[in-house]
Formats: C-alpha cells, sequence, structure tokens
C-alpha cells in the first residue's frame, strides 16, 4: 500500500477549501438517513462536500473518481445528574416561563451533547489520516488539508437553515407614544382592584386606556374566549393609543402588558409609573392576579382538552418499532410535512412509485442527489418503510422517563426533503407552521411535474367533479368537468346536534366562566349535504336569455377516484373577516358509499346553453375606446376591442389584497362582481378561492390568455422546460402566453388547465387546420374510475386556533390496528379521535 502522505499529494489538487456559498452536507448522507451519529459516521467528500453514509460512500467514489473524504463521527454524551435535572430527589424539567425558544425560561429544544471525531479517509483502501498525522507530513500537503477540514466543520450545515433557532417571542420595543404621551385630566381615579368592564361588566382581560383612564375589555381570542373587544373598539372611536393591562402591574413593571393599538403590539413604556399614577395607581403597591398575555399564548402551546383528546395524553401507549412503523423528528413546526407524508407513503402507488425501484432510482441518481426530486421521494420512502431508523432512541440518562414507555425513535430527519420541496416556496421554504391539506395539494403538484411519463401515483387521488348550471329562467344547462384531488366538505354550524349545550356554555362564557368547553356535534350526513346540496346562483349570466338571472349550481363526480381525501373546512372567517377554526366533533364513518353521487351528463332532452361569452364589463362614465385608440367614435364603436383592460374599483381591489388574497383573484372578484362593492367581491372570494385557477390571472372574453405574449418574445428555455415534461410545443406556448413567460405560474398553469388544452387549435400563427392536421388532440387528464365505495384507513388532526400555529399528528390503520404517529413516538392507537380530524384518507373497497 502506497504510503498515505504520497496519496494525499496525488490527490491535493482535488481537495478544495470551503467558499462562501458552497453547500457543505455534513449532517445528512444524500441517498439515505445516515449522519454523524450512524454507525460509520458521515463521510463529507472533499471536493463536493456531498454527504454519504458508509454504504454510499464507495458508491460515489466509483462514479466520481474522488478519493477523499472527511469522516464525521458522533457520539452522544451521557446526560449527567447536573443536565437532565430529573434525576431522583431533583424537581423535572421547568416549565416555560419566556414566549422562546433556545433561550433561559423559554421552550426547551432538546440540544443532545456529543463528542465529535474527525479524520480524512481516502478511497478506495479507505486509508485514514488524522489531524495529528498531517503534523508529520509536507507544509503544502498539511496546510491544504488542514484548511479544507476546518472549513467544512466550520461552515453552516445546508440543513443549518431548517433547525430551530434561538427565537424570543417577548423582545419588545418602546413605544413611539410613551415619550410624550398625552393623559386628560378628567378626574378619573382607578382603584386597586375590582375591575370591571365599563360596556360589558366582564371581569377578566380588563384594559385601562393610559390616556383617559376607561377601563374596557380586551379582544376576543380565536376560540370566543376573551373579551368583547371594548378597549379595541375604544381605540378606534379615539385614536388613544396605549392600554395597559391591569392585573398584570407589578412594582418593577417586568411581565407588565402594555399594547399600543397604534403600532399594533406588546411594547414597552419607559413613564409606565407616571402614566399609571395619573390615574391615582401606585405601580409599587400592586401585585400581578392574571395571566400576561405571553403566558397566555404559553398557555396555548401546552394547551389540553383538544391536545390531550388527539395525541391520546391520558392513556399509556405502547410504543411500536419496525418496517412502516418510523417516526419523523420535527425540524421546526414541519409536523404537518411529517404527518402527509406519513400517510403517502402507505399507499401502494407511492411505494411503488418510488420505494420498490430504490436501488434502480440511486444508480440513475444525477451528481448531486440532494437536488433531486424523485431520489429524495424515494429515500424518504425506504427511510419510512424499510424499518432501519425504527429503533428505539438511546438512552437519555434520564432516570424519571426510563419506566414510562414514550415511543420515542431514532427515526429519520428529512431535512433535504424539506429544504427541496420547499424550495422557492413562500411558506413552504420557512420554519412557520402550514396548513397539512395546502401541503399535501403542493407535493402532488411536485409529483404531477415530474412524473408526466410513466407512472403516476398521483392518479390515485385524482378525480373528476362535474358542475352542473341550470338557468332558472329558460331551464337551460351548462355542463363543465375539472380535475380534483381532495373532497372539502363544509361544516355547517347550523345542523348542530347538541344545540342546548352550546348555548348554555354561550351563556357562561358571557358571565366570565370559560372553565367548560363544549365542542358542536355536527352530524357526517348534514356536512354530506351542505356538499352536494343545490347552490343559487343570484347574478348569473345566462348565455340563453343573454343577461343575468338566477341559477343553481350542483356538483357530482364524474369519477371516483381509488383513494379519496376528505378536508373539513374547520378553517373559516367569523363576520369581521378574522379568521378562525371552528371546534366542531363530526361523526366521521369508517365506510363511505357515495354511489348515489355519481355524474349523469346531460339528461335526454335536457338543453344546452349556448356557448356564447358574457359582454365585457366597463363602467358607464368611462369613454370607451378600441385598441386603435380615439379612431373609435360614439357614432361608430365598431372598432371597439374586448381586449382593454376593464376598468375596475382600485379601493376594492385594494381591500382584499390587504386580506392577503392574490392580486389576480381580487380583480377577478371585483370583475365578476361588477365594482358592485367590498362584500359582493368578498362574497365571490369565499366562494371561489378553492377554484384551481383561483389567482391566475384575469382572462377576459375573447382573449387566448392573460399575457398575450407574442410568440417571438416566448423564452425557448422556458418552452424546453414545459415540453421536457410531456407537453408539447403548442401546449407550452399557450401556458406562457397566458402567463406573461413566467415559468412558475407557467407550469402551474397547464396542469390545472389540462381541460382546456384540449380544444387548443391553432397556437404560434398555424392555422386550424394545420394544427388539426399535424397532431391528434392532447389526451384528457388521466383518471381512474371504479365503485363509489370507500373504508377509512387513515386521518391528519390538528391542535391549535389556526392552521399557522398548533401540531399535527395522524393516525394509520395498519393491519386492522390503528397507529398514532406523533412526529418521533409511534405508538399503537387506544382512542382514535376520528371525530377530531381535519384529512381524511379513504381507499376503495371491492363490492
Amino acid at each position: 500500500m502506497a504510503d498515505v502522505g504520497d496519496v494525499l499529494m496525488s490527490v491535493l489538487s482535488t481537495i478544495r477549501v470551503p467558499k462562501s456559498g458552497d453547500r457543505v452536507h455534513k449532517d445528512e448522507c444524500a441517498l439515505s438517513f445516515a449522519s454523524p451519529e450512524s454507525e460509520g459516521g458521515l463521510f463529507v467528500c472533499m471536493n463536493t462536500f456531498l454527504g454519504f453514509g458508509s454504504q454510499y460512500v464507495d458508491r460515489h467514489y466509483a462514479r466520481t473518481g474522488q478519493r477523499a473524504y472527511l469522516q464525521i463521527t458522533r457520539t452522544r454524551k451521557p446526560k449527567s445528574e447536573d443536565d437532565s435535572n430529573s434525576a431522583a430527589g431533583h424537581p423535572p424539567k421547568k416549565k416555560p416561563t419566556r414566549l422562546a425558544i433556545g433561550i433561559e425560561g423559554g421552550f426547551d429544544v432538546d440540544q443532545d451533547q456529543y463528542e465529535e471525531d474527525i479524520k480524512v479517509v481516502i478511497l478506495p483502501d479507505r486509508q485514514e489520516v488524522t489531524s495529528d498525522d498531517l503534523t508529520t507530513m509536507t507544509e503544502v500537503v498539511k496546510e491544504r488539508v488542514s484548511l479544507s477540514m476546518a472549513g467544512i466543520m466550520a461552515a453552516d450545515s445546508v440543513s443549518h437553515t431548517l433547525q430551530v433557532q434561538q427565537w424570543d417571542g417577548e423582545v419588545r420595543q418602546e413605544s413611539k407614544h410613551a415619550a410624550d404621551l398625552k393623559q386628560l385630566d378628567n378626574g378619573v381615579k382607578i382603584p386597586p382592584s375590582g375591575w370591571r368592564c365599563e360596556v360589558c361588566d366582564l371581569q377578566e382581560n380588563i384594559w385601562m386606556n393610559l390616556t383617559d383612564g376607561k377601563v374596557l375589555c380586551g379582544r376576543r381570542y380565536f376560540d370566543g374566549t376573551g373579551g368583547n373587544n371594548h378597549a379595541l373598539l375604544h381605540f378606534k372611536e379615539t385614536g388613544y393609543p396605549l392600554a395597559v393591562k391591569l392585573g398584570t402591574i407589578t412594582p418593577d413593571g417586568a411581565g407588565t402588558d402594555v399594547y399600543s393599538y397604534d403600532e399594533d403590539d406588546m411594547v414597552l413604556d419607559s413613564k409606565l409609573a407616571e402614566h399609571l399614577s395619573h390615574f391615582g395607581i401606585d405601580m409599587m403597591t400592586m401585585e400581578k392576579t392574571e395571566r400576561t398575555m405571553t403566558e397566555l399564548e404559553i398557555a396555548v402551546n401546552q394547551r389540553v382538552g383538544e391536545w390531550e383528546v388527539i395525541q391520546e395524553s391520558g392513556t399509556t401507549l405502547r410504543p411500536l418499532f419496525g418496517p412502516g412503523l418510523t417516526g419523523m423528528k420535527n425540524l421546526g413546526n414541519s409536523c404537518y410535512l411529517n404527518s402527509v407524508m406519513q400517510v403517502l407513503f402507505t399507499v401502494p402507488d407511492f411505494q411503488g412509485k418510488y420505494v420498490s425501484n430504490i436501488d434502480k432510482i440511486i444508480d440513475e441518481a444525477p451528481s448531486d442527489p440532494s437536488q433531486d426530486f424523485k431520489t429524495q421521494v424515494a429515500k424518504l420512502g425506504y427511510g419510512l418503510l424499510s424499518g432501519e431508523y425504527a429503533k428505539p432512541a438511546p438512552d437519555t440518562g434520564d432516570e424519571n422517563c426510563a419506566s414510562e414507555p414514550r415511543g420515542d425513535q431514532i427515526g429519520i430527519a428529512p431535512r433535504m426533503f424539506k429544504a427541496l420541496v420547499g424550495r422557492g416556496h413562500p411558506e413552504f421554504s420557512t420554519n412557520r407552521q402550514q396548513d397539512a391539506q395546502e401541503f399535501l395539494l403542493h407535493f402532488i403538484n411536485m409529483v404531477e411535474r415530474n412524473c408526466r411519463s410513466g407512472q403516476n401515483p398521483s392518479e390515485s387521488f385524482r378525480f373528476l367533479v362535474e358542475e352542473k348550471i341550470m338557468c332558472e329562467q329558460s331551464q337551460k344547462a351548462k355542463y363543465t368537468q375539472r380535475v380534483d384531488y381532495i373532497v372539502q366538505l363544509p361544516v355547517p354550524m347550523d345542523q348542530a346536534t347538541n344545540t342546548e349545550e352550546l348555548q348554555e356554555a354561550e351563556r357562561r362564557r358571557e358571565m366570565g366562566d370559560a372553565s367548560t368547553v363544549v365542542r358542536a356535534q355536527i352530524p357526517f350526513t348534514s356536512c354530506m349535504a351542505a356538499l352536494t346540496e343545490p347552490e343559487v346562483l343570484t347574478d348569473f349570466w345566462s348565455s340563453a336569455v343573454q343577461a343575468k338571472t338566477t341559477a343553481t349550481k350542483t356538483m357530482r363526480f364524474a369519477s371516483f377516484p381509488d383513494y379519496l381525501v376528505i378536508q373539513i373546512k374547520k378553517f373559516t372567517f367569523g363576520l369581521d373577516w378574522v379568521p378562525k377554526k371552528l371546534d366542531v366533533s363530526i361523526d366521521v364513518p369508517d365506510t363511505l358509499d357515495l354511489s348515489a353521487l355519481r355524474a349523469t351528463g346531460q339528461l335526454p332532452g335536457e338543453e344546452l346553453l349556448p356557448e356564447v361569452a358574457p359582454p365585457p364589463l366597463m363602467t358607464p362614465d368611462v369613454e370607451v375606446k378600441g385598441i386603435l385608440g380615439s379612431y373609435g367614435t360614439e357614432e361608430d364603436d365598431s372598432l371597439y376591442s374586448p381586449l382593454l383592460s376593464p376598468v375596475l374599483d382600485d379601493s376594492t381591489v385594494s381591500q382584499l389584497c390587504e386580506m392577503g388574497f392574490p392580486l389576480e383573484a381580487c380583480r377577478k372578484a371585483v370583475y365578476y362582481t361588477g365594482n358592485s362593492g367590498i362584500d359582493a367581491a368578498m362574497n365571490w372570494v369565499m366562494t371561489h378561492m378553492d377554484d384551481p385557477d383561483f389567482a391566475s390571472p384575469l382572462v377576459l372574453p375573447g382573449s387566448s390568455g392573460a399575457g398575450n405574449t407574442p410568440t417571438e418574445s416566448l423564452c425557448e428555455e422556458h418552452l424546453a422546460t414545459i415540453i421536457s415534461m410531456g407537453f408539447s410545443r403548442d401546449q407550452a406556448t399557450k401556458a406562457l402566453r397566458a402567463t406573461s413567460n413566467v415559468l412558475d405560474r407557467a407550469v402551474d398553469w397547464i396542469f390545472s388547465h389540462v381541460d382546456d388544452l384540449e380544444s387548443m387549435d391553432v397556437s404560434e400563427g398555424r392555422s386550424a387546420a394545420e394544427s388539426e392536421g399535424a397532431r391528434e388532440p392532447p389526451p384528457g387528464p388521466r383518471v381512474r374510475d371504479g365503485p363509489g365505495k370507500y373504508e377509512l384507513f387513515a386521518f391528519v388532526s390538528h391542535m391549535g386556533t389556526s392552521t399557522m400555529c398548533g401540531h399535527y399528528v395522524c393516525h394509520i390503520k395498519k393491519d386492522q390496528q390503528w397507529v398514532i404517529f406523533n412526529d418521533q413516538k409511534v405508538c399503537a392507537s387506544e382512542k382514535p379521535p376520528k371525530d377530531l380530524g381535519y384529512l381524511y384518507f379513504y381507499r376503495r373497497v371491492a363490492d
């Protein structure tokens, strides 16, 4: 064997020192979930900085010829008695006292301590070089290799941005109003206790305005508790900006809640003692009697009730290990991703596409597998199903926990997968909590993009919806079909079967007793009825009568998928358009028969509405000109072009945008409601927000697309990208024209307009006859069809007040046993809370 110093010299030119911008994968293997803590550690290529487990490093060498690798191994340090603070005779871990992560008093982030060992390994003979060995080698070898080793260890890992970072939610800034706050000399003096809202007599969550001394209740929370918004309403009436929560005042001011309505945030008031004294309150004699807003938020993050039931916290659950029972580490609000992917990889189509072909996929992986969708999905699927990582987590040294089986596993940490599927997305690329339903659709969309040819597992969820609109005046009908993947089930709160209990609970809450939580009981049959009952359209433009009239719209299934996903629409908006979550219990059945909802198509003797576009929207006080500008006259408007941009009420569009809706959706809402105001536009948004083209650009009648980008200006690279997905050049051109030549939008557009592409005749200047003769019409969406009978096999549940916070878990039925997957904990379920789910997954059963 050659001298290791000579070997290093021979490969020295391939050894690089990481520079700014280099992606260093030193926490996770690109092809498996091996890490520095795994047996054999992780081998980081000293040229590409990709990491590989012991199983795959030889493969990388064989494919690339790269010989030098930095082997990183970590061994967990045993926790000392002082570290755990939970050994015999010591109290358990402290409860959080700050709304923070990773700092003293904040939520605990388990940061295990490791002993780390590094050395250079030269393949194929796996010759090892330690830092001590380098001291005996030539200066040029020692310098280059040492710099590379140090650079790799000092560089931020690619996964660094996905780690839970230190965060403090209590850092408050001095209010801009504090120094010069105007206080009225109105003689108001506030007693040291016994406060009540001056409007509603509420005795909790009481705030005093620091300008006029008004004592009023605080905001109403998402779940209906809190106050009645009287302090907020007072600010809106007077503009007096600062208020203090009376029950939180302490002599030193620490933790005292001061809120600035103008700045819309919790703030500091350096003159608080002076401001309180103005109304007769001696800050030095005050005692804290109520929880601060921070403490309330912490309580929400630890909330029991719904959380306890969904996580089955009241029972000792039996941990499960083995194939198909692998837990997933929470990377910081990634439980939505964990829950969805656990369910998807119980579907045979996803198993067959990615896991059964794992060896072939890895053999065909590109030079950087961390950026390849198919490779990373296959890696995740194999990690979940193989059982290699479904082993008990190492002993943490916590003696108190040893007697209680918790189900914690080694599990897998899907860092590369999360980074890849979230890349470029404004939400899924962050550490914020997300909506599991939105992520499911996002992932299915990515599968669609990457499976234009060959087996497409998302077909197992795809189905056709038939919508029938019946004009009441002409009794003529219009039929349309659209592709969908999820049935969104409305929750008719007026159908609750425990109305009296709900009214009693509301009465108690208004009296200040919020201790008893009563959940609305909604029959599943009522939800289905709300989905399928005819919807009345009061502003429908009928092509038969050439005017607006009343119509009814009904929805039916044109096909039944192999796997049916049902979303309970728990997240909605209140009368003030504030988002809220409906706290409901629904008796979701184990079996489902939707056969009666099969679409019929056009009925015998039924007439169809003529295919005539409605007139363009123009306000009467605006001079209408055609594309030839002033050549159009009042006497001759034949040069008028319907391609003109519509005249829209900018203020209504702006109001909708401020609520967080996409600009194009807001423009369409104002256009299709005829500039009739915010209420009508908002109703249109709420009715159409689930449409696949909700955020697509507004396309006017008579136009071929939003952008109408001329062929000459289309980017050939964008065309090639879309064509590589299996679409024709004509289809790619249409998509880019419809989206102003923006590639990402064009890809989204083309997948949501598959039906439209079937009728496309003309593109790139060719005549309809030429186009027809050149090719067959593109096929429609591939859907599977069969009996509409299903059985429940999984459901995803959400705990918390909003999709933007809280926690997700999933329950999956495996071998007739319900299993709960709660991130890294995988246990046999004793009481699966099927009535509290958010997403339900059904599979078809034979007749």
